[in-house]
């Protein structure tokens, strides 16, 4: 009982530190629920594809219409969107200045082929491009429950964002159905409009993967990034391809010029991402999933003796109390490594996949092209 008001406190500490620095509508800590302030609260649905006010709940025809024709207009008749095998569908846009404060969405069909893509301020390139899956830190395809501040996933399947996104002009958000099925799409996009200070940096969000990675290569999480900003955030979806342990690798962050040598090394895969010792139950000698509100291994995904026969992990690590900060560039790296014979490293050629979250200022570098159907596939 005393670690976990240990816990709250730290957390209503933190939110109130956050609020008090950035207070202006944008979001609010449980020290701040009280101030008045005069940001307007507005939200995008299919029952409200524009946000405007007072225009929600009035659709006529829906994917719900054929059940609500015995009640009529208000009474859900336009809940979700089908997004049609190989196109794009727009799920809001929104003019004037503000945040996104929160993203619900509950797809169907096969994760990493909806494609999410935000562009702020009118931009021809986007500032996050990720499987939707991979974006909410599920990454292989099936459910896992994630608590924590960022991003929590709930039964059965259902995706929520806490991160803020302020943009200054527009801000439009898109779902693109890679896959050769139609998908349903359930989603809800809660936004504020109001001033943005003028030290609010843009989020961004970007998918990697590589299977498998070559023998003695490092894993890049990010690089190319130019500008002023700081790294909040890493989701891997981790597959093993040896036996034995597999995390003993450093992350490596090169920021503002640095060369051959970062600035900041980790001590270990586990250990980056808040854990210790191979993430280890001593009682039960099994890997323990966590989920907590700034890491968590939320996802472990043991073989079971016929087909799935490669054991996958799902982990995540937010850096909201620590951000990574950079003035000019940053690159991030992660090492793959196990044990060999006779007490040596041996490097690994898994199957690794990431999103790297961050702010910064626009322009963006723009990002490498998001590998093909066929590469993102999970089997």
């Amino acid at each position: 009982m005393r670690t976990l008001c240990l816990v709250v406190t730290l957390l209503m500490i933190g939110a109130t530190m956050n609020a008090q620095q950035t207070f202006n509508g944008l979001g609010m800590g449980m020290g701040t629920l009280s101030r008045l302030s005069k940001a307007k609260t507005r939200s995008i649905s299919p029952e409200n594809f524009t946000g405007e006010k007072g225009k929600a709940g009035m659709a006529t025809e829906g994917t719900g219409q054929g059940a609500a024709k015995d009640l009529g207009r208000g009474w859900k008749v336009s809940p979700s969107v089908k997004i049609k095998a190989g196109e794009t569908f727009t799920l809001g846009e929104i003019s004037g200045s503000g945040a996104i404060q929160q993203i619900w969405m509950t797809p169907t069909g096969h994760w990493r082929y909806l494609i999410l893509r935000i562009y702020w301020d009118g931009e021809e390139t986007p500032s996050v491009e990720a499987p939707v899956g991979d974006f909410f830190a599920c990454g292989w395809g099936e459910y896992s429950q994630i608590s924590s501040l960022a991003v929590c996933v709930n039964p059965g399947s259902a995706f929520n964002c806490y991160w803020e996104m302020p943009f200054r002009k527009s801000c439009r958000m898109t779902v693109e159905n890679i896959g050769e099925a139609d998908a349903t799409l359930y989603y809800q996009i809660n936004y504020t409009l109001t001033d943005v200070a003028a030290d609010a940096a843009y989020f961004h969000a970007q998918f990697r993967r590589v299977n498998p990675l070559p023998y003695k290569q490092v894993y890049t999480l990010v690089d190319g990034i130019k500008g002023w900003g700081h790294y909040i955030g890493t989701y891997m979806a981790w597959g093993v391809n040896n036996n034995g342990w597999w995390g003993e690798g450093e992350i490596k962050f090169y920021m503002d010029g640095d060369t051959e040598f970062p600035t900041v090394c980790g001590t270990g895969t586990e250990d980056y991402f808040c854990g210790s010792y191979n993430f280890e139950n001593q009682k039960t000698k099994q890997y323990q999933e966590f989920t907590t509100p700034y890491s968590g291994l939320a996802q472990v995904i043991r073989p079971d003796g016929v087909y799935n026969s490669n054991q996958r992990f799902g982990l995540y690590r937010w850096h909201i109390m620590d951000p990574v900060r950079f003035e000019k560039d940053l690159k991030v790296t992660i090492q793959a490594l196990g044990w060999r014979s006779g007490g040596r490293y041996l490097p690994l050629q898994d199957d690794i996949a990431s999103v790297a979250f961050w702010y910064q200022t626009e322009p963006h570098a723009p990002f490498p092209k998001l590998p093909g159907k066929d590469y993102l596939e999970v089997r």
